[in-house]
């Protein structure tokens, strides 16, 4: 079946393309996770946006309730988004970059030594991540 696209609208009425595949190991609530995440790198939502609700994006993307508010959980507690009692789940970055840093060393870590067991050299992980970089950093000066 592969991956699903769904656009929905932000509580301020901004278009927010997710992608989400029905068939990967990777958990649900954990693809909405990074898809947000990416949706803020890209400057596709912004700091101060409301996400939709979690019921509104639960129908929009056809999933449970209880899957929309794990992701909008674990965004609160990696400091992504705030949960408003009027506003719901706003854009709202935590800017604590010493925690930031110690966060993405540790993910790094355990991705650096994927590419070592898959003999992917240095060089090639640098072009990489100069080339995701850039991707999402061309996206927030457009």
């Amino acid at each position: 079946m592969g991956a699903d696209f769904c656009i929905t609208r932000t509580k301020d009425g901004e278009d927010m393309v997710l992608t989400i595949d029905f068939e990967s190991d990777e958990a649900i609530y954990v693809q909405l996770r990074n898809q947000i995440i990416i949706g803020i790198a890209a400057e596709q939502i912004r700091e101060g946006d409301s996400l939709p609700s979690v019921r509104q994006l639960a129908e929009n993307i056809g999933i449970n309730m209880h899957t929309v508010n794990k992701a909008y959980s674990v965004l609160r507690q990696e400091g992504f988004i705030k949960l408003d009692r009027r506003k719901g789940a706003v854009i709202a970055l935590d800017i604590d970059k010493i925690r930031a840093r110690e966060e993405l060393k540790g993910e790094l870590a355990v991705i650096l030594a994927r590419a070592i067991c898959k003999r992917i050299s240095r060089l090639e992980v640098h072009e990489l991540v100069d080339e995701i970089y850039d991707y999402y950093a061309g996206k927030c000066r457009e």
